[in-house]
């Protein structure tokens, strides 16, 4: 933020980086290390009189400020969001001087930040929001004055073409429905010491609106959780138009320019009708109270005439917002986008003036050259290009949404570096462990996506730099549903390693854990025997060292009696009533029977007849970690071909591991894109929770009133999400809260293997398990993956329940009335 003198929501409170930035310790290229801040005239003078490399840049400095001062006075415009150029105007006399904010936003081309000391302003502890729908969003922009006369803590905005391409895309459909009737939203946000003070301002805005001609349709949101809603609807822009389905992918490159707020309508305006002049698709976002006006547009970036269009355009649009008094940039700095464009917003001498100041920094220009002084051209280094041809292999997943190409698809990240946070989401574990770049959705990425270009790393397949990059991603889908742009790792990990193993050994992990179900299978034979060689001390030790199974964790045992077992054992009830398949994973088939039989219960008890399958199937999850997906492939035809009869007959299917509902709901058709087979079971699939919650309406819980920690699956909640669960838990009555834990750092295998031991405990340690062993006894530990409940069973002395035994838990604690059936097994 420093660098690009980046800012956000709640700028029109706060002020940018730069308003906010008191004194920076930093280091120059040639070897000075010195602070700065602001500067008064006495000091300025002794700084100058000591003389030496120090003393040598203030002087320049003084003489820069005295020569241009005049000119930045009369050339800078005067908006909220002017973040293009450097801050000269920071020298000026009545800005004191400030070095070191005349140093923010110079984008790392004139010194490396060390240290910074920085204002801290009150963040108002109650807050409401104020949603406005308005025909369109040109004339919502027309009321930015009125409404920041209110002054709200946020003002954003955005267009109907962006909320058309999040329902596209299926990104938070239910929020979306929350949002007042219109074409263009603006989200107000106010801040107090209380929410009554916050509600009273919203109302008093609401009063003024409903006065004017044709007010805006209002919802009023004071309940902070169902505020978060609708905030998430606006924080999934850069998602919701970037490639989405049956479109053009959209870019950056006119992304962030800013013109004074009473001025937005009008440049909006203008700018739609050169955005149609161009034939070109758009959406509209951002920070409105200041003027700031986000967008992605489908530029053509591969083409010659493509590539003169876009100049075309973006010169038209610097036009647009200099004729505005606007600047270029407002949030994310020049860089090389628009630094070719700065003499049209500055003047030929204000461009020496920069060049200058970089020059009294950085004499031999060694500090990110090319950028803002001296820039390359906004289309002399593209990502794309004429010359962009990617190899295009024949690969096991079809990338529908990516054209078939998994060139296309590394082309998803754009570089937001959402996967570099440190908490919250699910994305990217391994980052938030080891924080190096390589080991981010972001580093994979861009990795990928060199190796298909074939310049930097030209083994392709058998590239050793992407292997390592992957080697640690835990394959958790995090980024699927956390990224913006919808990177799939896990996917792309899972293609990578099938064709860098094509002809040769893999890992012993991906033989004696990649092929878990066929082990399993031999076992449910003489389970006695096998656990005797895995559970024995001694035996155990040499059974892990042959399996390259860390010698911290346990293998786990398998249960004397299979769950299909059982159940062809005692047979299936409630003939007559309606019939639901009850997928046998190999997890709770051969290692928790008691996770399924509770689910028979809880369904039979929900008025259904259970079915279970008694073929050997298997959905072949680990398989994907490893690469193998010919087995996979072969794993699901045999499923497909089996179920047939009962998908055609609308037989809705249920499983227990989040994992392998996931294989259905996801890689099943990715690997199977126009088999209709394939469709009707992904469709019919569902996890027991959604089950309950959207097909056995009927069903009336039973009830538990005990507290509970709840730890959701990483493909649970990148795939399914967690809204069904969560449903069911309130609707037993249950004090739960749901962790915002990320990865259990089980994943599967990954936390069985030896090389990978220390990274899965670390993520686990993040958060997930020192919440679980501070949680009182009595407290429940709700997880649904196997492996999850693997790990806290491993590093604790907690034993955590799938939802089902929850469930079966509070039937048999307070009986409940219920639709028919069995009420106990």
């Amino acid at each position: 933020m420093i660098g690009n003198d980046s800012c956000g929501t709640h700028s029109v409170m706060a002020g940018k980086t730069v308003d906010n930035i008191e004194a920076l310790e930093i280091l120059t290229y040639d070897g000075l290390r010195m602070q700065v801040g602001k500067t008064g005239d006495e000091e300025l003078e002794r700084i100058i009189k000591e003389g030496g490399r120090r003393g040598e840049i203030y002087a320049r400095l003084k003489a820069l400020r005295d020569s241009y001062a005049k000119l930045i006075r009369e050339r800078y415009p005067r908006l909220p969001r002017r973040v293009s150029g450097y801050h000269l105007d920071q020298l000026l006399p009545e800005n004191g001087f400030h070095v070191a904010r005349a140093l923010v936003g110079t984008e790392n081309t004139c010194v490396t930040v060390l240290e910074a000391t920085a204002r801290l302003v009150a963040s108002p502890p109650a807050r409401s929001l104020l949603v406005l729908g308005y025909p369109d969003i040109y004339s919502a922009s027309d009321h930015i004055m009125e409404i920041m006369a209110h002054k709200p803590i946020a003002l954003e905005g955005m267009d109907d073409h962006m909320i058309e391409g999040a329902k596209r895309k299926g990104l938070f459909l239910s929020d979306i429905a929350r949002l007042p009737p219109g074409g263009g939203w603006f989200l107000v946000e106010f801040g107090s010491e209380t929410l009554q003070e916050c509600v009273e301002q919203a109302h008093r805005l609401m009063e003024e609106l409903k006065s004017k001609q044709a007010p805006p349709d209002m919802k009023l949101f004071d309940d902070r959780k169902e505020a978060a809603k609708i905030w998430l609807v606006r924080e999934a822009a850069v998602g919701a138009t970037s490639h989405v389905p049956g479109e053009k992918n959209a870019w950056p490159g006119w992304e962030d320019a800013a013109v004074p707020p009473d001025k937005v309508g009008d440049y909006l305006r203008e700018l739609r009708k050169l955005l149609e002049q161009y034939s070109y698709r758009w959406a509209f976002y951002g920070h409105f109270g200041q003027g700031c006006i986000h967008t992605r547009i489908s530029f053509d970036l591969e083409t010659s005439a493509g590539i003169q269009r876009f100049r075309s355009f973006i010169n038209g649009a610097a036009n647009l917002v200099i004729k505005y008094g606007g600047s270029l940039s407002g949030e994310h700095g020049d860089g090389q986008a628009r630094a070719e464009l700065l003499p049209k917003m500055f003047g030929d001498e204000l461009i020496e003036a920069f060049r200058e100041f970089k020059a009294i920094w950085d004499p031999d220009w060694k500090m990110n050259p090319g950028k803002v002084v001296d820039a390359y051209r906004m289309d002399e280094n593209l990502r794309l290009g004429t010359n962009y041809r990617p190899a295009q292999p024949k690969t096991h997943f079809s990338f529908v949404e990516d054209r078939g190409s998994l060139a296309r698809a590394t082309l998803r990240c754009i570089g937001v570096g959402k996967c570099r946070r440190m908490e919250g989401g699910t994305m990217c574990p391994s980052f938030m462990v080891t924080r190096e770049e390589q080991h981010s959705t972001r580093g994979r990425a861009h990795l990928l996506l060199e190796m298909l270009q074939g310049k930097s790393l030209e083994a392709g397949w058998h590239s050793e730099a992407v292997k390592e990059a992957l080697d640690l991603c835990l394959a958790c889908k995090g980024c699927k549903s956390d990224c913006p742009a919808n990177v799939d790792m896990a996917t792309y990990k899972a293609e990578f390693l099938s064709h860098y193993y094509k002809g040769r050994l893999r890992p012993i992990t991906g033989y004696s854990m990649g092929l878990i179900h066929r082990w399993a299978r031999f076992a449910a034979f003489m389970p006695g025997v096998v656990n005797f060689f895995t559970q024995t001390p001694v035996l155990r030790d040499v059974a892990k060292m042959l399996a390259w199974i860390a010698p911290e964790r346990r293998i786990p045992a398998f249960a004397p009696q299979t769950f299909k077992q059982w159940f062809q054992k005692r047979g299936s009830r409630n003939e007559g009533q309606p019939k639901v398949i009850l997928w046998p994973d190999t997890f709770n088939n051969h290692f928790h029977p008691q996770t399924a039989i509770a689910a028979v219960e809880v369904l039979e008890a929900a008025g259904y007849q259970v079915e279970v399958p008694q073929q050997a199937l298997c959905c072949g999850r680990p398989l994907y970690d490893y690469g193998m997906l010919n087995t996979a492939r072969r794993l699901l035809r045999k499923i497909l071909d089996t179920l047939r009869p009962q998908m055609e007959q609308g037989v809705p299917v249920v499983g227990l591991e989040p994992s392998c509902v996931a294989v259905f709901r996801d890689e099943l058709i990715d690997l199977f894109p126009n088999d209709e087979d394939a469709k009707r079971l992904s469709q019919q699939t569902s996890l027991l929770s959604e089950f309950l919650e959207k097909q056995a309406e009927h069903y009336q819980f039973p009830q538990l009133h005990r507290k509970a920690v709840v730890h959701g699956h990483c493909h649970h909640k990148a795939i399914m999400g967690m809204k069904d669960e969560e449903a069911v838990l309130s609707r037993l009555g249950l004090d739960y809260r749901a962790l915002d834990s990320g990865c259990c750092g089980m994943a599967g295998a990954f936390g069985f293997e030896k090389d990978h031991y220390d990274v899965s405990i670390k993520v686990g340690e993040r958060a997930l398990l020192p919440t679980v062993r501070n949680a009182d006894k009595d407290t429940l530990i709700i997880a649904d993956g196997f492996s999850c409940r693997e790990q806290i069973d491993q590093t604790t002395d907690r034993h955590a329940l799938h939802i089902a035994q929850v469930i079966q838990m509070a039937m048999h604690s307070t009986p409940a009335p219920h639709a028919g059936g069995q009420g106990s097994i």
